[in-house]
């Protein structure tokens, strides 16, 4: 299953788009200058401006851009979630690869808030029809959960030499996509704490640790 791009991926804006991404990845924003953009995307500075007015707007639609790319991702993949042909894993790693400097980079300087976002939301999507088949109700909150399960997810693009250099293989490579993908099934299928050993843990904890209700925009609010 191939990702399917946006209309707009022949269109002048989405190669200044696509130029962004990579230089920010590489040379990160402060160093990145409109000029090299336009140079990158065989473009003029005017057309840049004209697109997206300033470098701030610009990495603004870069972020933008990777939430819609991962909300098309979830579609086509529920889409075909009855296929065996689907690969959820691969098929993420296959997608975000090219921008897995940006990704790590802004990551790192506290951006892409927009992927972070739609990758948490979609993540309690997932648990909310999981949730439904649990034998113990949770104990944390779904959208806890869901934001360190992004966070998790992410890890792997900000920490991608480590990686790659343990497990041998690049893992955004054919070879490391695959194998990233089963170690990840392996991982989600075998929990590392028994129900005995949790509880155990559990109890340990200090009473008032909370249970991560609320969003960080409903806390926001009761302030």
């Amino acid at each position: 299953m191939q990702p399917a791009p946006e209309e707009e991926d022949l269109t002048a804006r989405a190669r200044i788009r696509d130029a962004a991404l990579r230089l920010f990845g590489e040379q990160g924003f402060d160093r990145a200058t409109i000029r090299s953009i336009a140079d990158a995307a065989g473009v003029s500075s005017g057309l840049v401006r004209h697109h997206f007015g300033s470098k701030e707007a610009l990495r603004d639609e870069c972020d933008a851009y990777l939430a819609r790319a991962l909300v098309r991702l979830n579609d086509q993949v529920r889409a075909h979630m009855s296929t065996s042909e689907t690969n959820y894993l691969a098929v993420a790693v296959s997608v975000f690869a090219p921008y897995r400097s940006y990704i790590a980079r802004t990551l790192v300087e506290g951006r892409v808030a927009p992927l972070f976002d739609t990758l948490t939301d979609l993540g309690a999507e997932r648990l909310a029809e999981l949730d439904e088949k649990r034998a113990d109700p949770p104990e944390v909150s779904r959208d806890a959960r869901a934001t360190v399960a992004a966070a998790m997810s992410l890890s792997v693009s900000v920490l991608y030499e480590h990686v790659s250099r343990r497990l041998g293989v690049d893992v955004f490579s054919a070879e490391g996509q695959g194998l990233l993908a089963r170690i990840l099934l392996d991982i989600y299928s075998h929990p590392w704490l028994d129900p005995e050993e949790a509880a155990t843990l559990r109890a340990r904890l200090p009473e008032g640790s909370g249970s991560g209700e609320g969003s960080v925009e409903e806390k926001a609010r009761d302030d």
